[in-house]
């Protein structure tokens, strides 16, 4: 079966399903030729007939022009969700912007005519990925367009906290003349950290520096010499906050960024900082950063986004002195929104078309009998990559990575691609809101300066198994947990499927045995006996579960690596009171 090309003409009702990449994908070493499917739903355009695109939200007018070369354009904006689910039946593709809401009744009332959702910007928390897949949707997104509007609303913001420009322009409105109340901070000089070092982030930098301040960032993933040839310095985050002036977010908003700043991080500031948010409104705790205000640990800040979007009329944050708001402009220029119209029109038409553009965030149709036998391999590499890249310490960026699969099967049956976008995935989603699958994969790695190799070992023994183990590799980094670092001097975790479960099997040198679920503490300590329980003790007084535990030494009596898998997430007190047990040589924690 062509995965990549047959989506769009045909869906077959008997032979194939379709995935959530924002789940654990199943992917399978041989593609074989589908059977021919009984049933068939062809899309108007393979008749000759022109596709309708409803346009839901304000598009800019090139985009609409664009549009309307290729498709039948109807534009009608503000539907309730009921209309919206009325009208999606006629429709062949759908174009929203943050507004409307593209939920799974939706999808339902497509009756399966929908075959892509565009989301005209960069986030897609409004659309319900799963249930697009499932009913063979291919959503794409336009992440480019607004970058350099996004980066100059952040300066803009910078500027305006830094000289009170909207309070003071409020106090002259109202026929006061405060001179001596507005005096504000100079930026030449000042440390700016930017945390998240992505196109936005990067864009901000290089504004920054022309304003003559000094600027460091934060992001787990960038590159150093992309960073250092801008004259940026990456650093940890504790460093970010302890140091820093003016903080700029520009962190996607995932599990691991959720209220990211919250009181615990607000403690660890520098007392005055200034906080700039033209990211998502989840990554701050709002009532924590009110405290923060009001106690004066943080001097100011400027908000461009929410968590509930538009905020209550009574919301403390907005109406407080010290805070500047602006209704969510970080991409609102005229450029902006026609390049955002542009590059969303395209993609759409070209999916139409039957092409799949690098921009898709969910994956294409894939046979059944693909999925079953390999979904707990698929489950495996993702989980594989996620560890590895919280293993990398701060600032190391990650180039280099080597993926080995061991196997019984000949190198013409193993067709690798599905398992290497799932380490990609595992690898750049943990921190990065792209959304990484077997179209994209290729792409996103290259565009993030990731050099990704596969090696392959070939066992013996029956082909009846796929996969023996998988081993990832990360090169030329520092490691937070140095036990993870392999007699080659390379970050190395291997894994392998037991009783259809993803398990890891080795960290580093040590060998290892726990499931890949939950979260898991890796501790190298002195093998000596009553560790096992005082680390259990220290979970059990915190009502934190552990589903598994191994421990892989040396030799008896000398160094091993305790590996322990929970349920739920440790407190902060409760690691330090592991790392503080004697025979502890150190320990870090990660999360699936």
């Amino acid at each position: 079966m062509s995965v990549i090309s047959s989506w769009n003409l045909t869906i077959s009702l008997n032979t194939t399903i379709s995935l959530s990449w924002r789940s654990s994908l199943p992917s399978r070493a041989i593609f074989p030729r589908p059977k021919k499917p009984k049933t068939l739903v062809v899309l108007a355009i393979a008749l000759g007939a022109k596709p309708t695109v409803l346009v839901a939200e304000k598009l800019g007018d090139a985009g609409i022009q664009l549009l309307r070369t290729f498709a039948n354009v109807d534009c009608s904006y503000n539907l309730s969700p009921e209309e919206l689910c009325t009208k999606i039946s006629l429709c062949d593709a759908l174009i929203v912007r943050s507004g409307t809401k593209v939920t799974r009744e939706v999808f339902e009332s497509a009756m399966g005519r929908l075959k892509v959702v565009g989301r005209a910007g960069v986030g897609i928390d409004n659309v319900d990925i799963s249930a697009a897949t499932e009913h063979g949707c291919l959503v794409v997104n336009a992440p480019t367009a607004n970058t350099i509007a996004a980066a100059e609303h952040g300066i803009a913001l910078l500027t305006a906290v830094s000289r009170n420009v909207a309070q003071a322009d409020a106090s002259v409105k109202a026929g006061k003349w405060e001179r001596n109340k507005y005096v504000g901070v100079s930026l030449v000089g000042k440390i700016l950290a930017v945390m998240g070092f992505g196109k936005v982030g990067s864009e901000v930098a290089r504004r920054a520096k022309g304003l003559g301040m000094q600027v460091i960032a934060h992001d787990p993933y960038a590159p150093a010499d992309r960073a250092r040839a801008i004259g940026v310095e990456l650093v940890s985050f504790e460093e970010a906050l302890t140091t820093a002036d003016f903080i700029s977010l520009h962190m996607p908003l995932t599990p691991a960024t959720s209220k990211m700043f919250n009181d615990e991080t607000f403690s660890r500031v520098k007392k005055g900082v200034r906080i700039i948010n033209v990211a998502r409104g989840g990554v701050i705790d709002e009532e924590a950063l009110l405290r923060a205000l009001d106690s004066g640990i943080v001097a100011q800040a400027a908000l461009d986004v929410f968590t509930e979007e538009p905020p209550p009329q009574e919301n403390k944050l907005v109406r407080h002195e010290n805070v500047t708001v602006t209704p969510h402009l970080g991409a609102s220029t005229t450029e902006a929104q026609e390049g955002v119209a542009l590059e969303i029109a395209e993609a759409v038409v070209g999916a139409l078309k039957g092409e799949l553009a690098a921009t898709a965030v969910n994956a294409p149709m894939v046979p059944a009998e693909v999925l079953l036998e390999l979904s707990p391999y698929v489950a495996l590499t993702e989980k594989l990559g996620r560890l590895a890249v919280q293993l990398v310490a701060g600032g190391s960026g990650v180039k280099f990575v080597k993926v080995t699969y061991a196997s019984a099967r000949g190198p013409d049956d193993l067709d690798t691609r599905l398992l290497r976008a799932m380490v990609t995935k595992g690898l750049i989603e943990p921190i990065s809101s792209v959304f990484v699958n077997l179209v994209n994969a290729d792409f996103i790695g290259k565009q993030r300066g990731l050099r990704l190799t596969e090696e392959r070992i070939v066992l013996d023994g029956s082909p009846e198994k796929p996969l023996e183990f998988i081993q990832v590799r990360i090169a030329n980094v520092e490691s937070k947990f140095a036990s993870a670092i392999s007699n080659s001097g390379e970050i190395t975790v291997e894994g392998r499927v037991k009783d259809g479960k993803p398990h890891l099997t080795k960290v580093g040198s040590f060998g290892v045995d726990v499931s890949l679920e939950g979260s898991i503490v890796l501790c190298r300590q002195s093998d000596q006996p009553g560790i096992i329980g005082k680390v259990g003790n220290i979970l059990s007084e915190e009502n934190v579960n552990v589903n598994f535990m191994s421990v892989g030494r040396i030799a008896p009596g000398k160094q091993a690596v305790m590996t322990i898998g929970l349920d739920e997430e440790p407190s902060r007190d409760a690691l330090k009171k592991i790392g503080e047990i004697t025979a502890v040589e150190e320990f870090v924690f990660l999360k699936l």
